[in-house]
Formats: structure tokens, C-alpha cells, sequence
């Protein structure tokens, strides 16, 4: 069985390559303490060439006349499959995902000092591990010690996610598929938050709530550390204690999503614990949920990247001005950044096999045009700490409204919608 979209991945990268040679290791196990290892999550460049998740593991791809994909990768051991689970081992390996070759990942240093061999160019991902950097030029060295049997080293090394970032930043129809499924198991779990929130609980009592519809639907594993922020705690931007108490009149703000086939969904919501918002609260969330709603409508295919942040930043700070957190016309307020008190981060980022997935913001210095098969995050926010120029019914309000949009030729799709985000629609679901 041959895994087409990763075959095809692969093909698309091995033209790029050319006469190269192409390296891509996967990530290694990693120690949580003597006896066992963190979970273990394979490295995502790997994984999108070649479907592969066991630890051990190499790609090369070789370019030219005679394109060959290899994997290196563990080898069958029956005792060690007694205590650790199936291992594919190569010669099975190369059959069900579909490459040309397959060795026992020992044979690696060995086998790559041949296919290095007159080779213009190697590609593997420079930089991103000191240990990896020293075996490739060892390697290289090893190489280049055959000159006078009239071999020669590649001449430049050059870092293969360039290439790779440009190919994961369009996502193909599968693992569209597979992000639609995320979105949906994500937007369940927010539902299901939203009924069981009541105050006096702990914020990691909600957390636990997400953990069980993620487990509940195949989503093993959150796509990061989820953000239960309840009260004051949602002003942190990136607060994950999760072990405070809610209380009745505050706001609590998620920021969670699942991983499923290595593949990230990001939803934020904010809510009141007890159902209902308060006056104070729900004039806040009006303002970014009208930026939300402002930045959905600006990502749109040919508007730039920076389209639904300006169109975001726009709302809201005209939303601090009517609040009386900012002072003086919108032109002013946008001009000296004086927003960034309750406003101070961006409107989204890419996202796909990493939550904050690959792919440069800006091409030529300017901001890049938004493309179909993109898929990015829009996600405005307003963050009230206590403060001398704050009316005092505003503090500690914190909220982040934050959907998963996919561009598309007609304008866009917003996976997550089914996650409510109206205030009706909030307080409907969560009657007592």
C-alpha cells in the first residue's frame, strides 16, 4: 500500500532537489525520567514526506534522472516488540508507505557517505540540532576524502525547510480532511466546557473535560498546552496553571485545541462561569467579537496577511475609545500604539502540522498574499489589568474570541465555527 499524498510530497520535493540530496531525520525519544519517555511525537517535516511515525527514523531523497526515496529506520526485534509495540522494520516499511529502498537505521552513516556521492547540493534542515550539524559534516569530510577515486561532496549545504515550509504552508485535500475533523473534535470540546463550567470549580476540572472529548473522539493528545483562564488569569496571554478557583461574575477564557494525525486545531472562547454576562463584560466581548467577525471578512484569497490584523485593529481600537480606555480620534490611537495596553499581539498565525505552523509572513519584504489552500488563525483579543486609567468595572476582563480559517478561491471557510462564539448563543447553551 502506497501512501499517495506523501509519495507525491515527496516527488514535488525531490524535483526541487535536482541533482542533491535531500536528508530529513525524524525527532528523537526523549527522557522524562530513569524508567520512561516523554509521549513520543515524531518531527513534523518527517512526518509530511513520509507518513513514518517510529522514533529512529531518516528520509533521503534522492533528486536527478533517478529520483530514490529511502527511509532508515528500525529493525524488526521481536523481544523489543514484546515490551515497546509493532515495529514495521525496513523491508515492510518500504512496501506500506511506498519508498523505492528501506535499511536498518544503522546502516545509516555508512550508506549516506555513498549516496552523498557526486551530489551538488545537500539538503537537511541546517541549524536545528548541533549534534545532527557535526555528523553531516563529518559526513561530508568522509565525502570529500574520495576526491582522488573522482568523487566529489556536495558543494553547498543549504537548509531543505526552505523548500519545505513553502510546500506546508498550501495544505492539500488530505490534510484538509483531517483538519476539518480536528476543528470539529475541538469545537465538541468547547461545547461540552461551556455545560459543565460552573462556579467554584477549578479551572483543571474544565481542562479534564477537554482531555475526555479529545480522548473520547481519537484525539489523543492536545495540539498544545491548553489555556484555562478564569478571572484576572485570562489577561496572561499564555497562562497554563489551570489550577485556580472560578468564581461567579467572572469571565473564563479558553484557548484549546487537539492534535489528530498530527495535525493542530486552535479555538479560543471566552464565557461567563455563570452563564450570563454581565453588562461591563458583554460590551467588552461585543467589540472583539465585531473584530473577529471584521478580520474573517479581510481573509479573503489576493488581500494580504496583514489584511485581517489592520481590519481587526481598526474595530478594537475604536472599541477602547468608546470604552474610554483610549483617548483621541482612532488616527491618533492607531498612531501611537496606545491600544497595546489591552491589545498587544497579533491576529493570527498559520497553523497545520505545528500550531504555529511554517511558512514566512512576508516575501520580497512585503506582506504575502493570502492563497487558497492557506490556513491561518484570527484571533483578536482584549486584556483589562487593573489600572489608574481603567474604569474599575473593566478590570480583569480578559478575551480572546479565536477561530481556524481556511482560504479558498471563493473567499474562505471557517472550520471551527461550530464552537459558539455569540453572546445568545453562549447564554443559551449554558442555561442552568
Amino acid at each position: 500500500m502506497t501512501y499517495t499524498p506523501y509519495a507525491e510530497r515527496r516527488q514535488r520535493l525531490q524535483a526541487q532537489v535536482r541533482q542533491g540530496i535531500a536528508i530529513i531525520p525524524t525527532a528523537p525519544e526523549v527522557a522524562r525520567n530513569a524508567d520512561t519517555h516523554y509521549d513520543y511525537r515524531h518531527d513534523s517535516y518527517f512526518y509530511y514526506l513520509s507518513g513514518f511515525a517510529e522514533p529512529e527514523a531518516v528520509l533521503v531523497l534522492l533528486g536527478g534522472e533517478k529520483p530514490q526515496s529511502i527511509l532508515f529506520c528500525r529493525e524488526k526485534n521481536p523481544e523489543r516488540e514484546i515490551w515497546d509495540g509493532f515495529r514495521y522494520g525496513p523491508e515492510a516499511a518500504r512496501a506500506h508507505f511506498g519508498f523505492d529502498a528501506a535499511y536498518p537505521i544503522t546502516q545509516l552513516d555508512e550508506k549516506l557517505i555513498e549516496l552523498m556521492g557526486d551530489r551538488t547540493t545537500l539538503f537537511y534542515p541546517l541549524g536545528a540540532d548541533a549534534a545532527w550539524d557535526a555528523r553531516i559534516i563529518k559526513l561530508r569530510g568522509a565525502v570529500k576524502a574520495k576526491a582522488r577515486s573522482g568523487i566529489l561532496a556536495p558543494g553547498e549545504i543549504r537548509d531543505v525547510r526552505e523548500l519545505l515550509d513553502e510546500m506546508r504552508l498550501l495544505k492539500d485535500a488530505h490534510e484538509l480532511d483531517i483538519m476539518r475533523r480536528a476543528a470539529a473534535i475541538s469545537c465538541a470540546a468547547h461545547r461540552r466546557a461551556m455545560r459543565h463550567t460552573r462556579p467554584g470549580q477549578f479551572e483543571y476540572e474544565i481542562e479534564a473535560e477537554f482531555l475526555h472529548e479529545f480522548c473520547r473522539q481519537g484525539a489523543r493528545q492536545p495540539s498544545y498546552t491548553s489555556i484555562i483562564a478564569g478571572g484576572g488569569n485570562a489577561c496572561t496571554l499564555h497562562y497554563v496553571g489551570n489550577n485556580a478557583r472560578l468564581n461567579d461574575g467572572d469571565l473564563l477564557l479558553i484557548d484549546a485545541g487537539c492534535e489528530l494525525d498530527s495535525y493542530a486545531a486552535d479555538i479560543t472562547r471566552t464565557f461567563p462561569v455563570n452563564g450570563k454576562f454581565s453588562p461591563a463584560q458583554r460590551d467588552v466581548y461585543e467589540i472583539v467579537l465585531a473584530a473577529q467577525l471584521a478580520a474573517i471578512a479581510a481573509a479573503l484569497p489576493g488581500n494580504t496577511w496583514n489584511a485581517p490584523h489592520d481590519a481587526a485593529l481598526n474595530v478594537l481600537a475604536q472599541g477602547f475609545i468608546d470604552l474610554k480606555l483610549c483617548q483621541g480620534s482612532l488616527e491618533s490611537v492607531l498612531k501611537t500604539e496606545s491600544y497595546k495596553q489591552f491589545y498587544m499581539h497579533r491576529t493570527g498565525h498559520w497553523l497545520g502540522m505545528d500550531v504555529h505552523d511554517v511558512g514566512e509572513y512576508k516575501t520580497g519584504g512585503q506582506w504575502r498574499p493570502l492563497q487558497p489552500g492557506m490556513t491561518l488563525t484570527v484571533e483578536p483579543g482584549c486584556y483589562i489589568r487593573p489600572a489608574d486609567n481603567v474604569p474599575r468595572e473593566l478590570w480583569n476582563i480578559g478575551i480572546r474570541i479565536e477561530d481556524d480559517v481556511l482560504i479558498t478561491a471563493g473567499g474562505n471557510e471557517v472550520l471551527t465555527q461550530d464552537a459558539p462564539k455569540t453572546v445568545a448563543d453562549i447564554e443559551t447553551l449554558m442555561l442552568r
